[in-house]
């Protein structure tokens, strides 16, 4: 079998980059190895970014965004027992953000690719990259119990952390950065309204909490926890116990409901380089990983999509790969430039439990500049609502 483009990973990189390149009439095969159930009912992120709302509308992949998304123009910073809201489009020239599982957008995604035609094979397995460094590279895969060769001009792995697209780069000329965290996040997702209009980012002493929704019926929120915590010592009764606890706010109070999911996510960063070698490139989490407290980790992947599309239809239609030649580092400008942001927004909301009561201290004045600092708020503002791609 052959195609323009091979990618794989049925994520939001790669199913964005597939949707994106149909459009310019660029063919296209998305392998993914799990099932088409799994992929769209795995809970991942849920705030999207200006410059990711703005893609799958221009796409004609935003009207089930645009019905059911819900539009924040700030989030809340609770600390010390106040409230203190940064305002987003004042600060950003009138950008915001849009609420919209990343569960959502898959389906979304997946379903344009079947009214379209597009070729998405499910259940099947990447065995091997080979010939990067040739103009025909190929993808070598099982699928139906059967394996099976793609031949590709370009192949984009978007096969998350552990797939075999940055494996199978030199590791001769690949250098990889990280960093883990000494919390997780313990997430739920609950059928209760949401008790705020806006995300709410809390630090206290007990340790950092979130108020999250995917829907005006479904809240998600979250606690920080222990790396090794144990799920089974969290019955219902405890987190909504411990959430009040850390939200606590005069004349406020947090709405319990059923808890349907729940579950622990490890808290870490992590960056490749580069991001292609010969006709393989890398995007989404194969590329990099952000703890989740900046919300960048979808948008991150959504950004790498809209760039490689641009320099494979460039490529395609006018036979100039400079746009190719230079995706590596202007992703990664891009990627550092969010990394720093996690970070920044990770350190300084949660309680490290080797870290002394200075660095509360620390933290508590970074969160008061914030609050009353229109340059600060201002920074906050740009890097959440997303900087230009490209």
């Amino acid at each position: 079998m052959r195609t323009s483009v091979g990618i794989i990973g049925a994520g939001p990189a790669g199913l964005l980059l597939a949707h994106l390149l149909r459009q310019a009439g660029i063919e296209n095969v998305v392998l993914e190895n799990r099932t088409r159930d799994y992929v769209e009912h795995r809970q991942r992120a849920g705030v999207l970014e200006q410059n990711t709302v703005d893609v799958l509308r221009s796409s004609g992949a935003g009207e089930r965004m645009d019905r059911l998304g819900l539009r924040h123009d700030g989030i809340e910073l609770r600390f010390a027992r106040e409230g203190h809201r940064v305002d987003f489009p004042s600060h950003t020239g009138g950008r915001s953000v849009m609420v919209y599982a990343q569960t959502e957008v898959v389906k979304d995604l997946i379903a344009i690719s079947e009214q379209q035609g597009g070729t998405i094979r499910f259940e099947a397995e990447a065995l091997a990259i080979e010939k990067a460094d040739t103009g025909s590279p190929l993808i070598r895969y099982r699928h139906e119990g059967a394996e099976h060769t793609l031949e590709c001009d370009i192949v984009v792995a978007c096969d998350g952390f552990h797939g075999i697209g940055r494996q199978s780069m030199p590791q001769s000329l690949l250098r990889t950065w990280s960093h883990e965290y000494p919390f997780a996040w313990l997430g739920i997702l609950a059928d209760v309204p949401p008790s705020c209009d806006e995300l709410i980012y809390a630090n206290h002493e007990r340790g950092f909490a979130l108020h999250s929704m995917r829907s005006p019926q479904v809240s998600r929120l979250y606690l920080q926890v222990a790396p090794d915590e144990d799920l089974n010592a969290w019955p219902d009764d405890r987190i909504w116990a411990e959430l009040d606890a850390r939200f606590e706010l005069p004349g406020w109070s947090l709405e319990h409901g059923p808890i349907t999911e729940k579950g622990i996510t490890p808290m870490r960063s992590f960056v490749a380089e580069p991001l292609r070698y010969g006709r393989l490139f890398l995007a989404g989490d194969a590329a990099h990983i952000v703890p989740p407290t900046g919300a960048k980790g979808l948008n991150l992947a959504a950004a790498d999509a809209t760039l490689l599309a641009a320099a494979i239809i460039q490529a395609h239609d006018k036979g100039d790969e400079s746009l190719l030649d230079a995706y590596s580092e202007t992703a990664l400008r891009r990627v550092w430039r969010a990394e720093h942001f996690s970070y920044f927004m990770t350190t300084m909301l949660h309680r490290d439990p080797h870290a002394d009561d200075f660095a509360h201290r620390l933290q508590l004045s970074n969160l008061r500049y914030i609050a009353s600092s229109e340059a600060a708020a201002a920074s906050l503002a740009e890097n959440y609502v997303g900087l230009p791609v490209g």
